[in-house]
């Protein structure tokens, strides 16, 4: 069957709008993306502005600490724990790794395991969304092993800053990351880092188990993975607790998993 020129335009036409329209909300998208993303980067900053201005001097050992203005902050703890919790009841932690973006609350939903992987500290919906655990973990960083999970965001935000790892000079020169809880700062080494499958650890292994738990240790370091590194002379035995920082690889399948082993627990 012919079909005149007039119909044919009109098809063309109609094609034409309709990826015209496709592009237009593609960019919109986009936009609206580029926008949440943004926004919520800059709310965690202000947060961290706000609730943990002296993180830095309390990591920093060689800052002079013994004046009375020092002090006095030293006392009430580097993160304003009270007031975070003010703003969200289920914040119950704070993390920070030197030398990257990380420094942020940590979160674990009442009632949805993973909210916070699309939910921000203000339980707004976010691309970002939170550093966050599961129900499976407590919140006291008592158990053999904690996880705690963050996007791999293109803007360096989240645990983004985990990928530093792969490079063998800064896992040589920032061997420790830092948790807080009030009263509490925990300090783990950095025993490996590695991408590891995508299974779910907490429910993959029985860490009650010691067994299992110490051929989970060997697995960690001593990887097959490319671009691990693992520590020269670290031990972790079974009377260890580890906090594994869990994202994204940058390419392929699995998760890129940081270990720490908890070598500190001092009172804030």
């Amino acid at each position: 069957m012919r079909i005149n020129r007039k119909t044919r335009n009109t098809i063309i036409i109609s094609v034409i709008v309709v990826f015209g329209l496709a592009i237009a909300v593609t960019c919109a998208y986009l936009v609206y993306k580029t926008i949440i993303i943004n926004n919520t980067t800059s709310d965690y900053n202000n947060i961290a502005s706000s609730y943990a201005a002296n993180i830095d001097e309390d990591i920093d050992t060689n800052a002079d600490n013994d004046t009375p203005d020092a002090t006095e902050k030293k006392s009430k703890g580097p993160i304003d724990f009270d007031s975070l919790m003010a703003k969200n009841d289920e914040v119950y932690a704070w993390i920070v790794v030197p030398n990257t973006q990380i420094n942020y609350p940590v979160l674990q939903s009442n009632s949805e395991d993973n909210f916070y992987l699309s939910h921000d500290i203000n339980k707004r919906y976010s691309f970002p969304g939170a550093i966050y655990s599961q129900s499976c973990n407590s919140k006291d960083f008592t158990d053999r092993v904690t996880l705690l999970y963050g996007h791999n965001m293109a803007n360096g935000s989240m645990f983004a800053g985990l990928h530093k790892y792969e490079d063998k000079t800064f896992f040589d020169e920032n061997p420790y990351f830092y948790i807080y809880t009030p009263g509490h700062k925990l300090t783990y080494e950095v025993a490996s880092a590695l991408i590891y499958d995508d299974r779910h650890i907490m429910n993959s292994f029985d860490f009650t188990d010691d067994d299992v738990y110490q051929k989970f240790i060997d697995s960690l370091l001593s990887p097959h993975s490319v671009n691990a590194n693992v520590r020269e002379g670290t031990s972790v035995t079974i009377n260890d607790k580890i906090v594994i920082l869990s994202t994204c690889p940058n390419s392929g399948q699995g998760r890129y998993l940081v270990q720490g082993v908890l070598v500190s627990d001092e009172p804030t």
